[in-house]
């Protein structure tokens, strides 16, 4: 446990992390990758939280833009975060990891609900806990559900999955002289209007004091390095 520099993180994925190629839904593969990712430190004695997007099944505010009501959509996009969190949780459980599966919406039959203390249990006892639903209230992004989860259960970092090596001055993706940011101010980030997150999040890390790390999930073994404080992705302080 001494070579992490954290012992308390938040992960946040998106849903679209979950889809891998298939452009659509859940693929075995990435779910596989990730959660042998996460077990890695995990058993190693990292206490794990995990936010999970819900964006590669629904997408409630794309609806509420063609005339959906979007508090309906909103509630939807949450249902959406509870298949992908209790999808995440079989593949953790089958790399031998105990789990468990809070959610801000109640539905006894399949997740807890969300209780700080008993997260904070579970946690203590080497369980990954991940929180579905959001923060079960329409208008909020699981970005900000993240940030809020991370400030209740004490977490050290707010690890920040992508597709990219960071946060770029530009679209990497679309210009090839796109220069990444190896460190960021919270404030420069909202200034900047950086989509990484969306403001709420960003200014809710800020007053917490909660740094963000954003890096590339798909680069094997990322979490780990990131974890023992390498020079992993972009970092987001309020300094």
């Amino acid at each position: 446990m001494s070579e992490y520099k954290y012992k308390t993180v938040l992960l946040k994925l998106s849903g679209e992390a979950l889809q891998g190629p298939t452009g659509f839904g859940l693929d075995p593969d990435t779910l596989e990758s990730i959660a042998a990712q996460v077990a890695e430190v995990a058993q190693a004695g990292v206490r794990v939280g995990m936010v999970i997007g819900g964006g590669n099944i629904f997408r409630g505010q794309a609806l509420a833009e063609r005339g959906m009501n979007r508090v309906t959509g909103d509630h939807m996009g949450m249902l959406a975060t509870v298949i992908n969190a209790l999808a995440m949780q079989d593949a953790l459980e089958r790399q031998g990891l105990a789990t468990r599966v809070q959610s801000a919406i109640s539905m006894y039959q399949i997740t807890e609900p969300f209780i700080r203390r008993k997260a904070m249990r579970h946690l203590e006892k080497g369980r990954v806990v991940i929180f579905a639903s959001g923060t079960g209230n329409p208008y909020f992004t699981t970005d900000t559900a993240a940030v809020l989860r991370a400030s209740e259960i004490g977490a050290e970092v707010i690890l920040k999955a992508t597709n990219v090596d960071g946060i770029y001055d530009c679209d990497p993706k679309t210009n090839p002289e796109a220069v990444l940011h190896p460190t960021l101010t919270f404030m420069r980030a909202i200034r900047d209007r950086l989509k990484v997150m969306d403001t709420t999040a960003f200014s809710l890390a800020m007053e917490n004091k909660i740094p963000l790390l954003v890096f590339n999930l798909f680069k094997t073994g990322n979490i780990k390095r990131a974890l023992q404080g390498e020079p992993v992705g972009t970092l987001v302080t309020d300094e």
